[in-house]
């Protein structure tokens, strides 16, 4: 699964027993600008912004095919 891209880069900060918690950080300051995890309302993996911050659409276009490829891969028993 890809976890770097050209800003931003994933890092897996909790494994729970059927999902992940993922940090989403700039590639340049390493600061955290969100995290993809569990919504369990909406039965699915949702990002959750940890700080106000400008994303281009590049930017989500990286961070929804993060969640996409997270997706696949926990559904693979």
């Amino acid at each position: 699964m890809k976890t770097t891209f050209q800003f931003i880069h994933f890092e897996k900060i909790e494994e729970k027993p059927k999902t992940s918690v993922w940090s989403c950080r700039n590639n340049r300051s390493s600061e955290e600008l969100g995290q993809v995890r569990w919504y369990p309302a909406w039965r699915q993996y949702c990002y959750f912004p940890t700080c106000q911050a400008v994303y281009s659409v590049g930017c989500l276009e990286d961070i929804n095919s993060f969640i996409g490829e997270l997706k696949k891969a926990e559904v693979q028993p």
